[in-house]
C-alpha cells in the first residue's frame, strides 16, 4: 500500500513538473515570437525607406564624366544608401515598356532627361532630413531639379511610427500576461506542497534550507523551459525566413543569439522570483491556514 501511494506521489509529481516546464515554455515562447516581431519590424521599417527613392533629373547638357563624378560623389555621402544612373535611351525604353506604344517614334525625338536614381540610409528618410539633402543636391550645377514623393515619405514615416507604438503596447501586455501565468503556475506548483513545507518547518528546518529545493527545481525549469521556448522559435524563424525571405531575417545570428539569451534569463529569472514569493507564502502560514 505504501509503495502504491508512492508511486501515485511520484507521478503526481512527475505531472506537476511537465505542466509547469510546458507552460513556462508556451509563455517564453509567445515573449519571444513578439520580441522577434519587434526586431523585424524595424528591419522591415529600414527596409521600406530605404528603398524610397528619388531622382536627380540632370540637365541636357552634361557631360558623361560630370555625370560620373556626381554619382561618385553622392556614393561617398554619409547619407546615400547607393545610387544607379540611368541614361536617356534607358529611360526612354522603361516608358516605351509602361505605356505600351512608341512614343519616340510618335514625336519624333526623345523628350527624356539622364537622371540619377537615388537611396538614402533608413535614418535619413524623413521629411526634415530628405529637405536638407534635396537642397544640397540642387545646389549642384549639373542638376536641373529632384523629384521625390513627398507624400508618401511623410505617409510612411506615420505609419512606422503607429506600428511602433502598438507593437510596444502589445509586448507590455504580453509581458503582464507572462508574468501572471508563470507566476500562477508555480505559485499552483508550491501549494500543492505546502504540507511538506509546513512539516520541514516542525522538526525545525530553517527558512533558507527549506527555499533552496525549490528554488533549484525552479531554476531548472525555468531553463527546461526556455531551452523548449527557443527550439520552437527557431523553427518558426526558419519557416518565416524560407516563406518570407526579403523581409523575416534569419541570417542576422548575433540578434537571434541575443533574442535567445534573454528568453534563457527571462525564464529563469521569472520562475525564481515567482516560486521566491509563492514558498514564502507558506513559510508565514500556521498549520491550521494551509486547509484553506
Amino acid at each position: 500500500m505504501a509503495k502504491k501511494d508512492n508511486q501515485h506521489t511520484q507521478r503526481q509529481l512527475r505531472n506537476s513538473y511537465f505542466t509547469t516546464v510546458i507552460s513556462i515554455a508556451l509563455v517564453l515562447f509567445l515573449l519571444g515570437a513578439v520580441g522577434y516581431l519587434m526586431l523585424n519590424a524595424q528591419r522591415l521599417s529600414n527596409y521600406v525607406k530605404e528603398n524610397i527613392g528619388f531622382n536627380i533629373v540632370l540637365k541636357d547638357n552634361v557631360r558623361e564624366a560630370e555625370v560620373r563624378r556626381l554619382q561618385k560623389y553622392l556614393d561617398a555621402s554619409s547619407y546615400v544608401k547607393s545610387t544607379e544612373y540611368i541614361d536617356k535611351e534607358r529611360a526612354a525604353e522603361e516608358l516605351k515598356k509602361q505605356l505600351g506604344e512608341d512614343f519616340i517614334e510618335f514625336l519624333g525625338y526623345n523628350p527624356l532627361l539622364s537622371s540619377i536614381e537615388v537611396k538614402l540610409f533608413a535614418e535619413y528618410a524623413n521629411p526634415d532630413s530628405i529637405k536638407k539633402v534635396e537642397d544640397v543636391f540642387v545646389s549642384f550645377p549639373q542638376v536641373k531639379e529632384v523629384f521625390y514623393q513627398k507624400n508618401l515619405i511623410q505617409k510612411v514615416n506615420e505609419n512606422v511610427k503607429k506600428i511602433s507604438l502598438v507593437l510596444l503596447g502589445f509586448s507590455l501586455l504580453l509581458l503582464l500576461i507572462a508574468i501572471a501565468l508563470i507566476n500562477n503556475t508555480i505559485r499552483l506548483s508550491v501549494y500543492s506542497k505546502r504540507f511538506l513545507i509546513n512539516t520541514m518547518q516542525l522538526v525545525g528546518a530553517t527558512k533558507g534550507f527549506i527555499r533552496q529545493p525549490f528554488i533549484s527545481t525552479s531554476l531548472i525549469h525555468g531553463f527546461i523551459g526556455a531551452v523548449l521556448a527557443n527550439g520552437l522559435l527557431a523553427s518558426g524563424i526558419y519557416i518565416l525566413h524560407k516563406e518570407l525571405g526579403g523581409f523575416i531575417g534569419f541570417d542576422n545570428i548575433e540578434i537571434i543569439g541575443v533574442l535567445f539569451v534573454l528568453v534563457v534569463i527571462l525564464g529563469m529569472m521569472l520562475s525564481l522570483v515567482s516560486t521566491f514569493f509563492a514558498v514564502n507564502k507558506y513559510l508565514r502560514l500556521k498549520t491550521d491556514q494551509l486547509y484553506f
